[in-house]
């Protein structure tokens, strides 16, 4: 029932999508093609939705195409289970990627053939240097480099260490090919970069072929030029390479010469999106998973019940620029609670049970009321309706919060005794005494029916003060609620290389338990709710049953102020 609005690239706040539609109207393109080329080391995270909708948004409202292509470079840390959830999140986020499913390793042939032809033309060479002394060598902002001793080796030479290097002859880290540039140039990335090094390591695509494997920056751009890519769109810290993206595809026989633009990242206070930070909250058990709810991947935000269409439209809301910012999560939540104000079905659970006891009602009264789940909002713009039952009994529990022992004006909407309060959806009722138990603590609340009609005054002038939800006592269902805080309690966790270990909120958790609608333990995994009054809950995609129904609290009905300032 969530509309995915389909402006995520309005060029009014998009400065990729100006340029891309005036390279259409000049000629420059016949047809947009772009790429998200993600390195398969780690879960999606919010970061990358920015990237996704902007990238797969480009190709959607020009009538282009858009690749996924895994950057597959370095094995060591990759992995099939990475592939699959990057390839589940971009699905679920709405998109669809042209063709087959592509990788950086379907042109691992071509670009070794690409490094022989540098070999040929002198524009690379095999380096023997050691790790400690290439660093030495490469020098640093305040000096320029030094060449390689191995800088001036023959054409002939090189080739042979390259084909020996590919064979399997030296061991890891023994020699690398390098491009040869310039090692006084002013930007670092153009001092004789490294385009292959030696890692004799198996590869989750192309098994044990490879015991060389190219560097990203020599790969990228190939990659993109044998695809086609028109607009190959990165953040803002490659910004620096661009100068050698260009260079790679001004010295290579590629088959097209495509462009990088670049654009700010996206970060949120209170979050850290650092793949390798991330990771460490999963190895240490911070959390249970890349998918806890409480993680800023997009595995964890479904789970929490975000919703494709609040993601999309809150990177509608931020906007595409040329610099980097921190965003305030207020908005992310507030495009969240946006779109489930709207959307979400409306049930009733009650958290902090009372038993109210309807005495002039029979003990075996039993009625099944026929409600409204969705919205009026929602029904007035589509005409839908998704109507259930709610059995209705003579015992029934509402929040303690909802009775007080003696009237208030502080708590005039409250139940207390002589007061008549509005079930949500049934019948008026009247509160006429109250138990306690040897604590002091009120147990049980007796009350009369004053209205048999649902929807219905009393015929007197006695209004009730107020509506609260309800549970049959008999009919409902307890429910294990997982109540979500903020996992980190800091606005900047990682500033100034500070340790984000130190601010994580051991309270980011509680576990308790409601007693909920019959009808919510057959709801389907991944379904958000309503729960009115309470806030937005979602059926837990991983444990939630129908003989253990499990939510998760997505977010409150309202923004607390606490938390923003």
């Amino acid at each position: 029932m969530s509309e995915i609005r389909n402006s995520e690239t309005s060029n009014v706040n998009n400065f990729v999508a100006k340029i891309v539609e005036e390279d259409l109207a000049s000629g420059k393109i016949d047809k947009v093609i772009t790429r998200f080329p993600p390195e398969p080391n780690g879960y999606l995270h919010v970061g990358h939705a920015k990237s996704i909708c902007l990238n797969f948004g480009l190709a959607e409202k020009f009538n282009g195409e858009c690749n996924l292509r895994f950057d597959d470079t370095n094995p060591e840390k990759e992995s099939q289970e990475y592939i699959d959830a990057i390839k589940e999140d971009v699905t679920w986020l709405g998109f669809q990627w042209s063709g087959d499913v592509r990788f950086s390793s379907d042109y691992f042939d071509t670009l070794h053939d690409y490094a022989v032809h540098m070999i040929k033309a002198g524009t690379a060479y095999v380096c023997s240097l050691k790790p400690e002394e290439s660093e030495e060598y490469k020098g640093d902002f305040n000096r320029p480099g030094k060449n390689s001793p191995y800088r001036d080796r023959s054409v002939e030479e090189n080739l042979d260490l390259f084909a020996r290097m590919k064979a399997g002859e030296f061991k890891d880290g023994e020699h690398a090919l390098r491009a040869k540039i310039d090692m006084a140039s002013g930007n670092m990335n153009l001092r004789d970069p490294i385009m292959y090094r030696i890692r004799h390591v198996e590869h989750h695509q192309t098994g044990d072929k490879w015991c060389i494997y190219p560097i990203y920056d020599f790969t990228h751009g190939q990659s993109d030029a044998l695809e086609g890519i028109t607009h190959s769109v990165c953040t803002l810290e490659f910004e620096d390479h661009r100068p050698l993206y260009d260079w790679y595809i001004n010295n290579l026989p590629v088959p097209a010469k495509p462009q990088q633009y670049e654009f700010g990242r996206l970060s949120l206070n209170y979050t850290v999106t650092s793949k390798r930070k991330l990771k460490k909250l999963v190895d240490e058990k911070v959390v249970s998973g890349w998918d806890d709810p409480r993680m800023p991947t997009i595995s964890g935000m479904r789970r929490r019940g975000f919703t494709p269409a609040s993601i999309r439209n809150f990177c509608e809301m931020i906007g595409v620029s040329r610099s980097d910012g921190v965003v305030d999560i207020a908005m992310l939540e507030h495009a969240l609670r946006s779109d489930l104000n709207n959307n979400a079905p409306r049930a009733m659970a009650v958290i902090n049970p009372l038993k109210v006891v309807i005495t002039n009602m029979a003990d075996d009264h039993y009625e099944d009321i026929t409600v409204e789940s969705l919205p009026d909002s929602l029904i007035e713009a589509t005409g839908d309706s998704l109507k259930r039952t709610v059995p209705f009994t003579k015992e029934i529990f509402i929040d303690q919060d909802d009775f007080k022992e003696e009237y208030s004006k502080k708590f005039k909407k409250k139940f207390c005794p002589g007061k008549r309060i509005r079930l949500r959806n049934g019948y008026v009722i009247e509160a006429t005494d109250f138990i306690k138990n040897d604590a002091g603590e009120i147990i049980q609340v007796n009350a009369t029916q004053i209205t048999t009609v649902l929807g219905e005054d009393p015929a007197d002038d006695v209004k009730p003060k107020g509506v609260v939800h309800w549970v049959s006592a008999s009919h409902g269902i307890e429910a294990e609620l997982r109540v979500y805080g903020r996992l980190l309690n800091h606005e900047s966790p990682d500033r100034g290389g500070e340790d984000f270990m130190t601010h994580i909120n051991p309270e980011s958790l509680s576990v308790i338990s409601a007693i909920v609608e019959p009808s919510l333990a057959q709801a389907a995994p991944e379904s958000v709710f309503q729960f009115e009054r309470e806030g937005y809950y979602v059926a837990d995609r991983r444990d939630h049953a129908a003989d253990k129904p499990v939510f998760n609290l997505t977010i409150g009905l309202r923004e607390d102020k606490s938390l923003s300032q």
